[in-house]
């Protein structure tokens, strides 16, 4: 076969298979938006839902799976970040570097139903925190710890050497150099990264079923006192989250209209996971252009 022969045949079986996966995906977010789009409106995303009658809505496991994101996110960076700020600024290059790395790697691998059972027996029992929006929220922080930390040495280890010899020419310290000269330039990936895992929270249902737990208590929304059991910020309660919700109505349900019910929370849960991915992008972007301008 002749070499332009080769090359246009690899390029068209490349372009295939791209074309295939891209028709699948349209295809799958297509499926789920004509079945679930024609549910949504304010009242089914606003009430709470309905255990055998129609009419239920999902707006406790809606505002669960906001405020879970919230307190994970509150763990996971300042976590993510001293470590991948340690790991690319202060960890010098042996066996403990290496070792750390590799447990990174396969943390990042684990499936999320081990995670949650891991929660279960060291979070739930041992700790004694029980069923509630706390436990859920650190075992998602170990789900999304190694993304954060790999996407922030990553960051830092993408500045140029010259802009750290220059703090160092004038004398800067080394901590007045990470925060002053590498992070802002390091910002918009870490952004990027972080935007992308939060919106893996949404997404999570299986470790979630170990930790969080599967039912929602009556909350009441004019109380906002932490401190109290009923309150919606209380943490220590236990809190449906929208995609074990799904999990659950499908497998169990026994409304008369479980499967619609069904079907507007999976586009409602797809539709935020695709704004959390479209964020991502965009203020990754504007946020280079805004640095890039200034350098």
């Amino acid at each position: 076969m002749k070499p332009k022969t080769a090359d246009k045949v690899a390029t068209g079986i490349i372009v295939f298979f791209a074309l295939f996966i891209v028709a699948i995906l349209l295809g799958m977010l297509g499926y789920i938006m004509v079945r679930g789009l024609s549910h949504i409106d304010w009242h089914f995303l606003t009430s709470p839902p309905q255990t055998i009658k129609e009419g239920g809505g999902i707006g406790p496991q809606l505002f669960n799976s906001l405020y879970l994101l919230v307190l994970t996110m509150i763990i996971t960076i300042p976590l993510g970040l001293g470590a991948g700020i340690y790991m690319a600024e202060y960890a010098k290059p042996n066996r403990l570097t290496d070792t750390i790395r590799l447990v990174v790697e396969v943390l990042s691998s684990f499936p999320s139903i081990v995670v949650g059972l891991f929660g279960l027996l060291v979070i739930v029992n041992v700790f004694g925190l029980g069923f509630s929006l706390m436990s859920g929220a650190m075992v998602l922080t170990i789900f999304n710890m190694p993304l954060m930390v790999r996407v922030t040495e990553q960051a830092f280890r993408s500045v140029s050497r010259e802009q750290k010899e220059a703090g160092l020419a004038m004398g800067l310290s080394k901590w007045k150099i990470i925060t002053s000269i590498l992070f802002p330039v390091a910002l918009p990936i870490i952004v990027t990264g972080t935007i992308l895992a939060a919106g893996r929270v949404f997404g999570e249902a299986a470790a979630l079923l170990f930790t969080a737990g599967m039912t929602t208590p009556r909350i009441h929304f004019d109380d906002w006192n932490p401190l109290h059991a009923a309150s919606p910020l209380n943490p220590f309660r236990p809190a449906e989250t929208l995609a074990v919700h799904i999990w659950k109505v499908n497998s169990e349900g026994i409304a008369p209209d479980a499967l619609e019910i069904a079907a507007g929370a999976s586009a409602v849960l797809v539709i935020m996971v695709l704004i959390f991915n479209l964020l991502a992008r965009w203020l990754g972007r504007a946020l280079y252009r805004k640095f890039t301008s200034i350098k």
